[in-house]
């Protein structure tokens, strides 16, 4: 038997999420901070579709997480501030009903949950700095402005008719 490999979200396990931007020592959820649901699922499916419980409701508690409570301050703001918009009552919910399998619909939930937490705590790119526009892209503008006028020029009448 193989062992599941470290990337994959294993279904009733601690969440891990690996490090990344914001997050440099990633971030391990325990399982007792998430809350499973399932329901059946709607859309194709054969003769399971009415008896299979296959959709899966992931539900996660920023605000009273222990993990989350670890972080540096900065981090744990700018995490529940970007995840205010995806809040339900306090809480995290992420959906997924794609697959036929309710394990599949296990890992896929705790993907999103996964790409959401990375997301939200990656710090800001940093802004833009404004740049001049070389010399030759400002003779090129002009030139091809040369053209055009010149093209809409000689479409005008002399008036020697």
């Amino acid at each position: 038997m193989t062992t599941p490999s470290a990337s994959r979200p294993q279904p009733g396990a601690a969440l891990a999420v690996p490090p990344g931007p914001g997050l440099p020592q990633g971030l391990r959820i325990d399982a007792g901070e998430l809350v499973e649901r399932f329901s059946r699922s709607s859309g194709p499916g054969g003769q399971g579709v009415n008896t299979t419980d296959s959709r899966v409701e992931l539900e996660f508690d920023p605000s009273t997480s222990t993990a989350v409570a670890a972080l540096p301050e900065r981090v744990r703001e700018r995490l529940l501030e970007r995840l205010s918009t995806h809040l339900v009552g306090g809480r995290l919910m992420v959906v997924a009903s794609e697959h036929r399998a309710q394990r599949q619909n296990r890992v896929a939930a705790r993907k999103r949950l996964v790409t959401l937490i990375r997301e939200a705590a990656a710090p800001d790119p940093p802004p833009r700095r404004a740049t001049r526009p070389t010399m030759g892209s400002r003779r090129r503008r002009l030139d091809s402005k040369k053209r055009r006028g010149q093209l809409k020029a000689g479409r005008r009448s002399t008036g020697d008719a």
